[in-house]
Protein backbone atom coordinates (compact mmCIF):
# COMPACT_ATOMS: atom_id res chain seq x y z
CA UNK A 1 0.00 0.00 0.00
CA UNK A 2 3.16 2.38 -0.16
CA UNK A 3 2.77 5.64 -1.56
CA UNK A 4 -1.58 5.12 -1.59
CA UNK A 5 -3.50 8.61 -2.69
CA UNK A 6 -4.28 10.65 1.25
CA UNK A 7 -5.60 13.37 -0.33
CA UNK A 8 -8.63 14.38 1.15
CA UNK A 9 -11.28 16.51 -0.43
CA UNK A 10 -14.25 18.35 1.71
CA UNK A 11 -16.85 15.93 2.69
CA UNK A 12 -14.18 13.21 3.16
CA UNK A 13 -16.13 9.99 4.62
CA UNK A 14 -13.80 8.62 6.91
CA UNK A 15 -13.56 5.10 7.67
CA UNK A 16 -11.62 5.44 11.03
CA UNK A 17 -12.19 8.57 13.43
CA UNK A 18 -8.61 7.68 15.11
CA UNK A 19 -5.05 7.19 14.25
CA UNK A 20 -3.03 6.35 17.01
CA UNK A 21 0.48 6.26 16.10
CA UNK A 22 3.64 5.49 17.63
CA UNK A 23 6.09 8.05 17.37
CA UNK A 24 10.30 6.71 17.47
CA UNK A 25 10.51 4.00 14.16
CA UNK A 26 6.49 4.65 12.88
CA UNK A 27 5.96 8.61 12.43
CA UNK A 28 9.76 9.59 13.28
CA UNK A 29 12.89 8.25 11.83
CA UNK A 30 15.87 7.90 12.97
CA UNK A 31 17.29 11.12 12.72
CA UNK A 32 14.23 11.95 15.16
CA UNK A 33 12.18 14.03 12.41
CA UNK A 34 8.96 13.23 11.44
CA UNK A 35 8.59 12.47 8.13
CA UNK A 36 6.87 14.90 6.07
CA UNK A 37 4.95 12.60 3.98
CA UNK A 38 3.26 10.93 6.96
CA UNK A 39 2.75 14.79 8.90
CA UNK A 40 0.74 15.70 6.18
CA UNK A 41 -0.86 12.95 5.92
CA UNK A 42 -1.85 13.50 9.64
CA UNK A 43 -2.82 17.47 9.17
CA UNK A 44 -5.39 16.76 6.20
CA UNK A 45 -6.69 13.62 8.30
CA UNK A 46 -7.49 16.09 11.03
CA UNK A 47 -8.58 18.62 8.39
CA UNK A 48 -11.10 16.01 7.66
CA UNK A 49 -12.04 16.02 11.23
CA UNK A 50 -10.29 12.77 12.47
CA UNK A 51 -8.63 12.42 15.20
CA UNK A 52 -4.83 11.73 16.07
CA UNK A 53 -3.45 10.12 19.05
CA UNK A 54 -0.11 9.81 20.09
CA UNK A 55 1.09 6.54 21.61
CA UNK A 56 4.67 6.39 23.11
CA UNK A 57 7.28 5.18 25.59
CA UNK A 58 8.19 9.26 25.65
CA UNK A 59 7.51 11.46 28.30
CA UNK A 60 5.67 14.49 28.15
CA UNK A 61 8.72 16.47 27.73
CA UNK A 62 10.29 14.07 24.89
CA UNK A 63 6.89 13.71 23.31
CA UNK A 64 5.42 17.77 23.41
CA UNK A 65 7.59 18.97 20.38
CA UNK A 66 5.96 16.16 18.00
CA UNK A 67 2.57 17.02 19.83
CA UNK A 68 3.04 20.88 18.74
CA UNK A 69 4.08 20.07 15.60
CA UNK A 70 1.24 18.36 14.47
CA UNK A 71 -1.03 21.06 16.58
CA UNK A 72 -3.10 18.19 18.71
CA UNK A 73 -5.11 19.73 20.96
CA UNK A 74 -6.60 15.95 22.78
CA UNK A 75 -4.93 13.64 24.90
CA UNK A 76 -1.57 11.46 24.10
CA UNK A 77 -0.95 8.50 25.46
CA UNK A 78 2.78 8.51 27.39
CA UNK A 79 4.93 6.23 29.61
CA UNK A 80 4.30 3.10 27.29
CA UNK A 81 0.73 3.49 28.80
CA UNK A 82 1.70 4.39 32.37
CA UNK A 83 0.17 7.94 31.61
CA UNK A 84 -2.15 9.69 29.95
CA UNK A 85 -2.67 13.24 29.59
CA UNK A 86 -3.80 16.63 27.51
CA UNK A 87 -0.58 17.86 26.47
CA UNK A 88 -1.98 21.02 25.43
CA UNK A 89 -3.91 21.96 28.85
CA UNK A 90 -1.69 20.04 30.68
CA UNK A 91 -4.23 17.93 33.06
CA UNK A 92 -3.78 14.25 33.52
CA UNK A 93 -6.20 11.92 32.52
CA UNK A 94 -5.07 8.75 34.30
CA UNK A 95 -1.65 7.75 35.29
CA UNK A 96 -0.61 4.28 37.07
CA UNK A 97 2.41 4.34 39.11
CA UNK A 98 4.21 1.19 40.98
CA UNK A 99 2.90 -0.27 44.31
CA UNK A 100 4.84 -0.37 47.00
CA UNK A 101 5.71 -4.10 46.48
CA UNK A 102 6.60 -3.52 42.44
CA UNK A 103 9.00 -1.53 43.64
CA UNK A 104 10.98 -3.18 46.32
CA UNK A 105 11.46 -5.86 44.12
CA UNK A 106 12.41 -3.28 40.88
CA UNK A 107 14.98 -1.93 43.57
CA UNK A 108 16.11 -5.35 45.08
CA UNK A 109 16.95 -5.43 40.70
CA UNK A 110 18.43 -2.29 40.06
CA UNK A 111 20.88 -2.31 42.52
CA UNK A 112 22.67 -5.27 41.54
CA UNK A 113 22.59 -4.18 37.71
CA UNK A 114 26.03 -4.82 36.25
CA UNK A 115 28.26 -1.71 35.07
CA UNK A 116 27.18 -1.79 31.11
CA UNK A 117 22.63 -0.93 32.45
CA UNK A 118 21.75 1.99 33.82
CA UNK A 119 18.39 3.14 35.56
CA UNK A 120 16.21 6.19 35.05
CA UNK A 121 13.28 6.37 36.93
CA UNK A 122 9.73 8.75 35.46
CA UNK A 123 7.82 10.03 38.35
CA UNK A 124 5.65 12.53 36.88
CA UNK A 125 7.68 15.21 34.71
CA UNK A 126 10.64 13.76 36.73
CA UNK A 127 13.53 11.48 35.10
CA UNK A 128 15.70 10.30 37.91
CA UNK A 129 19.42 8.40 38.02
CA UNK A 130 22.27 7.51 40.52
CA UNK A 131 23.87 6.53 37.59
CA UNK A 132 24.76 8.12 34.09
CA UNK A 133 27.05 7.10 32.12
CA UNK A 134 27.57 8.26 28.27
CA UNK A 135 24.74 6.22 26.90
CA UNK A 136 22.42 7.51 29.40
CA UNK A 137 23.72 10.99 28.60
CA UNK A 138 23.20 9.86 24.96
CA UNK A 139 19.56 8.88 25.65
CA UNK A 140 18.65 12.28 27.34
CA UNK A 141 19.97 14.33 24.34
CA UNK A 142 18.27 12.45 21.79
CA UNK A 143 14.94 12.68 23.87
CA UNK A 144 15.80 16.03 24.78
CA UNK A 145 15.08 15.47 28.32
CA UNK A 146 16.80 16.94 31.68
CA UNK A 147 18.09 13.94 33.92
CA UNK A 148 18.16 14.71 37.73
CA UNK A 149 21.46 12.62 39.44
CA UNK A 150 20.34 11.88 42.46
CA UNK A 151 22.47 9.66 45.31
CA UNK A 152 20.16 7.13 46.06
CA UNK A 153 16.81 5.65 45.47
CA UNK A 154 15.84 6.31 48.81
CA UNK A 155 11.85 8.61 49.70
CA UNK A 156 11.21 8.28 45.66
CA UNK A 157 7.50 7.28 45.27
CA UNK A 158 5.06 7.81 42.91
CA UNK A 159 6.99 5.78 40.03
CA UNK A 160 4.83 5.27 36.92
CA UNK A 161 8.14 3.74 34.62
CA UNK A 162 11.59 2.56 35.39
CA UNK A 163 13.75 2.30 32.05
CA UNK A 164 17.10 -0.32 32.32
CA UNK A 165 19.53 1.40 29.62
CA UNK A 166 21.52 -1.30 28.34
CA UNK A 167 25.11 -0.40 27.07
CA UNK A 168 24.30 -2.65 24.28
CA UNK A 169 21.91 -4.82 22.97
CA UNK A 170 22.92 -7.87 24.11
CA UNK A 171 23.19 -6.13 27.72
CA UNK A 172 19.26 -4.77 27.28
CA UNK A 173 18.21 -8.33 26.34
CA UNK A 174 20.02 -10.31 29.20
CA UNK A 175 18.29 -7.53 31.79
CA UNK A 176 15.40 -8.12 30.50
CA UNK A 177 15.33 -12.00 31.02
CA UNK A 178 16.52 -11.22 34.65
CA UNK A 179 13.48 -8.43 34.91
CA UNK A 180 11.01 -10.85 33.49
CA UNK A 181 12.36 -13.65 36.28
CA UNK A 182 12.78 -11.32 39.22
CA UNK A 183 10.97 -8.34 39.09
CA UNK A 184 7.21 -9.16 40.70
CA UNK A 185 4.06 -6.33 39.96
CA UNK A 186 5.44 -4.98 36.66
CA UNK A 187 4.93 -5.24 33.00
CA UNK A 188 8.02 -5.92 31.31
CA UNK A 189 8.30 -4.52 27.82
CA UNK A 190 11.28 -3.34 24.97
CA UNK A 191 10.65 -0.53 23.21
CA UNK A 192 14.07 -0.14 21.75
CA UNK A 193 17.14 -2.83 21.06
CA UNK A 194 18.84 -1.40 24.25
CA UNK A 195 15.48 0.03 26.11
CA UNK A 196 13.76 -2.13 28.66
CA UNK A 197 11.06 -0.27 30.64
CA UNK A 198 9.27 -1.85 33.58
CA UNK A 199 5.68 -0.96 33.75
CA UNK A 200 3.16 -0.72 36.67
CA UNK A 201 1.13 -4.37 36.24
CA UNK A 202 -1.17 -4.71 33.61
CA UNK A 203 -0.18 -1.81 31.68
CA UNK A 204 0.49 -1.15 28.35
CA UNK A 205 -0.04 0.62 24.96
CA UNK A 206 -3.15 -1.28 24.31
CA UNK A 207 -5.05 -1.19 27.61
CA UNK A 208 -4.70 3.04 27.74
CA UNK A 209 -6.05 2.56 24.11
CA UNK A 210 -8.70 0.96 25.95
CA UNK A 211 -9.14 3.44 28.61
CA UNK A 212 -9.04 6.82 26.81
CA UNK A 213 -11.44 5.07 24.14
CA UNK A 214 -14.23 4.62 26.81
CA UNK A 215 -13.29 7.66 28.47
CA UNK A 216 -13.98 9.57 25.09
CA UNK A 217 -16.74 7.22 24.05
CA UNK A 218 -15.37 6.36 20.49
CA UNK A 219 -15.59 2.71 20.13
CA UNK A 220 -12.54 0.48 19.55
CA UNK A 221 -13.82 -0.32 15.92
CA UNK A 222 -13.54 3.17 14.74
CA UNK A 223 -10.04 3.94 15.80
CA UNK A 224 -6.67 2.51 13.19
CA UNK A 225 -3.18 2.27 14.87
CA UNK A 226 0.30 1.34 13.68
CA UNK A 227 3.73 0.99 15.26
CA UNK A 228 6.78 -0.92 14.81
CA UNK A 229 8.36 -2.23 17.80
CA UNK A 230 7.02 -5.12 20.28
CA UNK A 231 5.60 -2.24 22.94
CA UNK A 232 3.44 -1.32 19.95
CA UNK A 233 1.65 -5.28 19.75
CA UNK A 234 -1.24 -4.33 22.30
CA UNK A 235 -1.74 -0.93 20.82
CA UNK A 236 -2.11 -3.03 17.14
CA UNK A 237 -4.79 -6.04 19.16
CA UNK A 238 -6.68 -3.19 20.83
CA UNK A 239 -7.61 -1.05 18.06
CA UNK A 240 -9.91 -2.10 14.93
CA UNK A 241 -7.33 -2.00 13.04
CA UNK A 242 -3.39 -2.52 13.48
CA UNK A 243 -1.01 -1.49 11.19
CA UNK A 244 2.67 -2.49 11.53
CA UNK A 245 5.33 -0.54 10.17
CA UNK A 246 7.02 -2.00 6.74
CA UNK A 247 10.65 -2.34 8.13
CA UNK A 248 9.06 -2.91 12.08
CA UNK A 249 10.05 -5.67 14.50
CA UNK A 250 9.07 -8.90 13.08
CA UNK A 251 6.74 -9.84 16.22
CA UNK A 252 4.79 -6.50 15.08
CA UNK A 253 4.55 -7.54 12.04
CA UNK A 254 2.89 -11.31 12.35
CA UNK A 255 0.39 -9.46 14.87
CA UNK A 256 -0.78 -6.84 12.31
CA UNK A 257 -4.00 -6.76 10.58
CA UNK A 258 -1.84 -5.20 7.66
CA UNK A 259 1.76 -3.96 6.99
CA UNK A 260 2.39 -0.36 5.23
CA UNK A 261 5.21 1.23 4.28
CA UNK A 262 8.47 1.61 6.01
CA UNK A 263 9.38 4.62 8.34
CA UNK A 264 10.80 6.65 5.99
CA UNK A 265 8.56 5.98 2.84
CA UNK A 266 5.33 7.61 5.38
CA UNK A 267 3.99 3.99 6.85
CA UNK A 268 1.55 6.70 8.79
CA UNK A 269 0.19 8.57 5.51
CA UNK A 270 -0.15 4.64 3.82
CA UNK A 271 -2.73 4.53 7.14
CA UNK A 272 -4.49 7.91 6.79
CA UNK A 273 -4.62 6.02 2.94
CA UNK A 274 -6.53 3.04 4.68
CA UNK A 275 -8.52 5.51 7.29
CA UNK A 276 -9.95 7.34 3.89
CA UNK A 277 -10.60 3.83 1.78
CA UNK A 278 -7.91 4.83 -0.58
CA UNK A 279 -5.97 1.91 0.27
CA UNK A 280 -6.90 -1.68 0.15
CA UNK A 281 -6.79 -3.44 3.89
CA UNK A 282 -6.62 -7.26 2.85
CA UNK A 283 -2.68 -7.41 3.54
CA UNK A 284 -2.11 -9.62 6.02
CA UNK A 285 0.98 -8.79 8.25
CA UNK A 286 3.71 -11.91 8.53
CA UNK A 287 6.93 -12.30 10.38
Amino acid sequence: MTGADTRLGPGTALRYRWIVTDLDGTLVDRDLAMVPRSREALQAFRSAGGQVVIATGRSAASCRRYYDELGLTGAAILLNGALIANLRTGDVLHESRLDETAWTSVRALVETLPPDVATVVFVGERALATYQPAWVDAYAARDRITIERIGDWDDIDGISKVMLLGADTDAAHRIAAVARRSATGVTVVMSEATYVELLPAGVDKGVALRWLADHEQVALTEIAAVGDNPNDVPLLRASGFGVAVGDGHPEVRAAASAVAGTCLEGAVADVVAIAIGAAPTAERGSP
